[in-house]
């Protein structure tokens, strides 16, 4: 008889029939806010693309939720000395595909970012500082650098490590179609389809925490109207980016969970500083200026005072950001809390305008993308009436991320929207302000092509000390400098936001970055 009863009860969850519960498999749906461009974790370093391949690879080195460094593929590192790091990596870790985790692999990917020669946005700057790379066993690697470096574990949070067998002869096509995403993270490859979805399985011999899903579906849902009709209609489970607009409803909806953290993120304006008829910068009628007016400190330190944060944050942003005084966020390392929030002035920047040679101001378009950052369209259009209040005749164009930033590193445009985040200031500063030179990996996110051998100075004397509150220190300077020169016009930091169904929770994290495999049912 129970013989019987087992074999029935097998047969009612195989073959379900009315009034039978059946087991579900566990799978989630995200809507994401921006698109991923490209499954190879080496091609582009931006947000969206750095987020997804954290579900495919592993790094060496995690970043929790706060923004701490934790092991990943190396349980512990340590400065041998000032120009020498040792990884101890971890054993018993398998390959999706079977094959075993070991230093080779390392090597191979630290040496590919440099080896990607058409990247838009290059992995190099995590890399070029590494002079050599030494396997002391299958386990432990040694990595010495040309000068002293303190943040060189936070520059391996950057790199993902992917397996020198599938990727050795791959090209991004190969990674983007799937046959070279061999990684030892959370989930398998399933499906891609660009612009549309992403599909994922878990990976059951995950050396961490197994995810409590079995399958994963990533929606690309860039405009946030109907990224959140889509959670409100059970179409997906959680997006991210959501409406401001819709943020206090949604934490009142019982059938809703919302969590928010102040984001690492600062929002902040690139301009042009070179010297040329900046292409973007006329007279008022039409006629373009022999002389790039953005070069002029004055000019510059104009269009910041112009800008009134508050309003910016309270309408604009609908109170979900707080106005920036700096290039990062507060907390960061490098964060000068001495740099104040710019006084909204419209009167001293008609002044400063005329003092420049600019009485009656001149004519600017202001270039930002329209699908990345939490209303930036409108960010950028609040902008462009600040400015027109101080003479300045400003048109607006906002692009698709997939064509602006092609289009901004370029240096096609005279100012342009920027969002970026870091966990350290003098690795932020480096990048977007430091003198570009492609040798070393500086200013590879300079689109101002800003450049200050003091500033350079100071980020150097930051990344090559060890002692952390003198790297605090020569980071702070740095900021100072580069601020006081209007390098970059910082506007805000926004909050990161994502709203689930309910009997989900997730821990909000400062980098913003959504990882399926940290959601759980409650």
């Amino acid at each position: 008889m129970r013989i019987f009863s087992r074999l029935f009860l097998l047969i009612a969850l195989t073959f379900p029939t009315g009034g039978i519960v059946v087991a579900q498999a566990a799978d989630l749906k995200i809507a994401l806010a921006a698109d991923v461009s490209s499954l190879d974790p080496h091609y582009l370093n931006i947000a969206p693309n750095v987020g997804f391949a954290s579900h495919i690879f592993d790094a060496l080195v995690n970043v929790d939720a706060s923004g701490h460094l934790i092991p990943g593929l190396a349980t512990s590192w340590r400065a041998v000395d000032a120009t020498t790091w040792e990884f101890t990596l971890r054993r018993g870790v398998k390959f999706h595909d079977g094959s075993d985790f070991t230093a080779e692999d390392v090597i191979f990917s630290l040496d590919r970012p440099a080896t990607l020669t058409r990247s838009p946005g290059p992995f190099t700057s995590y890399t070029k500082q590494i002079a050599t790379k030494q396997i002391v066993d299958p386990y432990t690697v040694r990595l010495t650098t040309k000068t002293p470096y303190g943040p060189l574990a936070l520059d391996m949070s950057a790199i993902f490590i992917v397996s020198k067998k599938a990727a050795e002869n791959a090209t991004t096509d190969d990674f983007n179609g799937g046959k070279a995403l061999i990684g030892t993270g959370p989930y398998k490859f399933l499906s891609f389809r660009r612009g549309e979805k992403i599909v994922l399985k878990r990976n059951d011999d995950y050396w961490g925490a197994k995810s409590d899903w079995d399958k994963v579906t990533f929606r690309i849902i860039t405009s946030a109207a109907p990224r959140l009709a889509a959670l409100l209609a059970g179409d997906v489970d959680v997006i991210e980016g959501v409406p401001t607009a819709d943020i206090a409803r949604l934490k009142t909806d019982p059938k809703f969970n919302v969590e928010q953290k102040i984001s690492w993120r600062t929002i902040f304006w690139h301009l042009d500083q070179l010297e040329h008829s900046s292409p973007d910068i006329t007279d008022k009628s039409g006629r373009p200026l022999k002389v790039n007016p953005l070069r002029d400190v004055r000019v510059r330190k104009a269009i910041s005072m112009a800008i009134n944060r508050q309003a910016l944050v309270e309408r604009t942003m609908e109170g979900q950001a707080m106005p920036a005084s700096n290039i990062v966020a507060p907390g960061i390392l490098g964060y000068n809390d001495a740099l104040k929030v710019e006084t909204y002035d419209p009167q001293g920047a008609r002044k400063l305008l005329a003092e420049a040679g600019y009485p009656d101001g001149f004519s600017l378009t202001l270039h930002g993308p329209n699908d990345r950052y939490i209303n930036d369209k409108q960010i950028v259009q609040t902008v462009a009436q600040f400015l027109n209040h101080v003479g300045i005749k400003t048109g607006v164009a906002t692009l698709p991320l997939s064509v602006y930033f092609g289009k901004a590193r370029t240096g096609a445009f005279s100012v342009s929207l920027l969002g970026w985040g870091t966990l350290a200031g003098d690795f932020g500063l480096r990048t977007l302000v430091g003198t570009p030179d492609p040798a070393i990996g500086w200013g590879s996110w300079n689109w101002g092509k800003y450049s200050n051998p003091r500033v350079d100075q100071l980020v150097r004397a930051s990344l090559s000390s060890v002692d952390q509150k003198k790297r605090d220190d020569f980071a702070q300077q740095a900021a100072a400098v580069a601020l006081q020169d209007y390098a970059v016009i910082p506007l805000h930091h926004q909050y990161a936001t994502w709203a689930m169904r309910k009997g989900l929770k997730y821990t909000a994290r400062t980098d913003e970055f959504t990882f399926a495999h940290q959601f759980h049912a409650d």
